[in-house]
């Protein structure tokens, strides 16, 4: 396959993920009519049509899906290759890409803050969310991972620190709704909870087996949500011992219980475990948290 080739199948995957011309000119950094060009020229190439076109913009034929799962592919390939070459540097400089749950944020992003610190030529990114980044992929240096030993046999993983959760309230809700004796004293309470009864965090697996449907009085689908909501006085809620010590006015309910905790993994790609960066983030994280 000639390089010129490649531009266009490369072309035609922005294409696809972008779903217009225009995204994916700007995605690439070209001009639209070259986007357009690339099309053109690899559709005659194939003999075949890629993608329908309408007002919206462009979606994928039949035959386009399949030269996009090669595209993908490759293209994952190349950013893994990228993420290697990289790391293999002597230098503590660059990228260094960090994913995890949000509710780490309290006790990670000071710690991220004051590595780039010391190490100026550093660029942190710190991705949140409930996608898992593929660290195969290249997607990411360093993950923490909540709950069961994560188990790709191409990853590195690390036991880390326990995440410590207990049910908070306001000093608003005691006031007018009386602060439970017990874990065994829930009954007539409000709560707040995630909106996904079927999650896999314990503690919301062990609220739901615990506290009628109707007494859960307001549902959300992010944990920030449900902290403003406690916050607020709306109901009882769960939450991590990191993020509540930031709000003075919440008053733990119980010790935090093994049960509704869940062990944090550090993990590391086999190829990248050992470069020089990330050895220097890891040293430098298991430090800081000896005072977590």
């Amino acid at each position: 396959m000639s390089i010129s080739t490649w531009d266009e199948i490369r072309t035609a995957y922005h294409v696809a993920r972008a779903g217009t011309v225009s995204g994916a000119a700007d995605a690439l950094g070209v001009h639209h009519a070259t986007v357009i060009r690339h099309i053109d020229s690899l559709e005659d190439r194939l003999g075949v049509k890629l993608f329908q076109r309408h007002p919206r913009g462009y979606s994928s034929t039949e035959a386009g899906q399949d030269l996009l799962q090669v595209a993908q592919a490759t293209d994952d390939q190349f950013s893994q290759l990228v993420s290697r070459i990289r790391g293999r540097g002597d230098e503590v400089s660059g990228e260094l890409v960090v994913t995890s749950l949000a509710f780490v944020s309290p006790r990670l992003t000071p710690t991220l803050a004051r590595f780039q610190e010391r190490y100026p030529d550093v660029i942190v990114r710190f991705l949140t969310g409930e996608e898992v980044l593929r660290l195969e992929y290249g997607e990411a240096h360093v993950a923490l991972r909540a709950g069961s030993k994560p188990d790709n046999p191409d990853n590195v993983v690390q036991p880390f620190v326990p995440l410590n959760v207990t049910f908070y309230a306001s000093e608003d809700y005691i006031e007018r709704f009386g602060r439970p004796a017990s874990v065994d004293d829930l009954a007539g309470h409000r709560f707040v909870s995630l909106d996904d009864f079927g999650s896999r965090a314990p503690v919301m697996r062990w609220l739901v087996g615990r506290v009628r449907p109707e007494n859960v009085v307001f549902r959300g689908s992010d944990n920030r949500v449900l902290r403003d909501a406690i916050l607020e006085g709306v109901g009882i809620g769960a939450l991590t011992c990191w993020e509540a010590e930031r709000h003075p006015n919440l008053v733990p309910l119980f010790e935090p219980q093994t049960e509704w905790s869940a062990p944090l993994w550090l993990v590391t790609h086999v190829d990248l475990h050992r470069t020089t960066k990330v050895q220097a983030f890891l040293s430098f994280l298991k430090e800081e948290a000896k005072d977590w």
